[in-house]
């Protein structure tokens, strides 16, 4: 299957998401296209991550439908997901490296799972992607050496390797110093650049929002309450996005 240039990348069709028994979000629709960096942007709690879950096939909406590249997944097995998920890259939040292996065994873990290249193909994108991230000393280190900010960045560069179409972020300059919030939002406006694929930021860093997102859906109270540009959201005079844009000037005015 080839990528459209006039399809979404990702499609949810009036999608309820539950988790834990309890609906997180109502009747949401999103589509992504290729190449479009879509933000979704909202306090802690919300259920922003419940829909990377959704777009991977992990959580079935409760109603609706979810397509990727124009497939409807929301059906799927397990076993034909895993064609789906070969096309996307997911990093968390946390990074998820494998304790257990160095920085290259974990950037190459997808390419060795899943048969993707030879040995020496493998040790070629493995050397690349690390150089993309500006990590490559550290290919024979052990995640337990490795900062915050680097567990971020080899994350990124393990999602990186197979060359996914859809790259997934669940906040991911979450609990990083400014410094290596600023690696992360330059790796992110290199990957808009130079990869091409479509990429979803769940954010509540409206800074880092703002630097990176093409377009902008803001939630609240289990539903969307914006969708558009960077520009279009700070323009916004609807009070709940005010609020959470910047709180220290609006409940100074309120007040």
């Amino acid at each position: 299957m080839t990528k459209s240039t006039t399809e979404p990348a990702v499609h949810l069709d009036n999608a309820t998401l539950s988790y834990g028994g309890d609906d997180v979000l109502h009747e949401i629709s999103l589509s992504i296209m290729p190449g479009e960096t879509k933000v979704i942007l909202g306090p802690s709690g919300v259920g922003k991550s419940t829909i990377l879950k959704a777009i991977l096939g992990i959580l079935k909406p409760k109603v609706g439908r979810v397509r990727i590249f124009g497939e409807d997944i929301t059906d799927l097995t397990e076993r034909e997901l895993v064609r789906i998920r070969r096309r996307m890259a997911m990093v968390f939040q946390g990074g998820a490296l494998f304790d257990s292996m160095s920085v290259g065994e974990n950037v190459s873990f997808r390419l060795r799972e899943f048969g993707m290249a030879t040995g020496a193909e493998i040790e070629e994108r493995v050397n690349e992607v690390l150089d993309f991230v500006g990590l490559r000393n550290a290919k024979k280190l052990n995640p337990a050496q490795l900062s915050g900010g680097m567990k971020k960045r080899v994350a990124i560069a393990r999602g990186l390797a197979p060359n996914p179409e859809i790259f997934l972020f669940d906040e991911p300059t979450a609990g990083l110093d400014p410094l290596n919030t600023y690696n992360i939002e330059q790796l992110v406006m290199r990957l808009k650049k130079t990869e091409k694929a479509s990429i979803v930021i769940v954010t509540h860093d409206v800074k880092s929002a703002l630097l990176l997102a093409d377009s902008i859906v803001m939630v609240h109270e289990g539903k969307f309450i914006f969708e558009g540009t960077p520009k279009d959201i700070q323009h916004e005079k609807d009070k709940r996005i005010r609020s959470f844009l910047d709180p220290e000037n609006y409940f100074k005015l309120e007040n």
